[in-house]
């Protein structure tokens, strides 16, 4: 089983725009790192729609959906996909959302149930991998989820799709307190139009 984080960053290192709130989940100016993602026909799949490209694109991120088996997130981006996921998400497995405000767990179409787990990252993480068998457990963030899961070195891989784009503000993933010297080891990359996709595992 691995543990990955799986994002799609700007150029210079932004994960989403300034303002981000629940009505402007991508915050202002991030329309470059999505709008790709939404037009791949993977991704339509998941959100139960037809059409869209078939492409390189879209094969890796139906590699990511096939390989992933649980998921992991903060309450920040829960509480801003929930209305844009619907009632049908794209995750189609378990996914475990870190919280200080209780929930009773969320069943959704498709096989995607929420979570909620208050005691920290580490019960969360757990029960993740205990229902993900051989697949992978994903970080999928929002930043500061990430951060806390690298300054503890809990993620085994490093999955970056970097968009050819400037955002020039907004929400940095590799910044704060506690991330520290870490080295990595290129698995792969695949560049397309669209984004280069960058693979890495940390040494450990």
């Amino acid at each position: 089983m691995t543990v990955t984080a799986d994002l799609a960053i700007s150029l210079d290192g932004y994960i989403a725009g300034t303002g981000v709130t629940i009505d402007n989940p991508a915050g202002d100016g991030a329309e470059p790192l999505f709008e790709w993602i939404h037009n791949l026909a993977s991704w339509r799949e998941r959100q139960g729609m037809t059409g869209g490209e078939e492409n390189r694109d879209s094969e890796l991120m139906r590699e990511w959906f096939d390989a992933t088996g649980a998921v992991v997130m903060g309450r920040t981006m829960y509480d801003t996909g929930e209305e844009f996921w619907g009632d049908n998400p794209p995750f189609r497995t378990p996914v475990f959302v870190l919280t200080h405000r209780p929930r009773p767990t969320l069943v959704k179409e498709g096989g995607t149930t929420f979570t909620f787990v208050t005691d920290g990252i580490h019960d969360a993480l757990d029960r993740a991998k205990a229902v993900a068998g051989r697949r992978n457990v994903d970080i999928a963030g929002g930043a500061s989820t990430v951060r806390q899961y690298l300054a503890q070195g809990l993620i085994d891989e490093l999955h970056l799709h970097v968009v050819p784009a400037l955002l020039g503000d907004g929400l940095r993933l590799f910044e704060g307190p506690g991330l520290g010297r870490r080295d990595l080891e290129p698995l792969a990359m695949v560049a397309t139009p669209s984004a280069t996709h960058l693979k890495y595992r940390f040494v450990k």
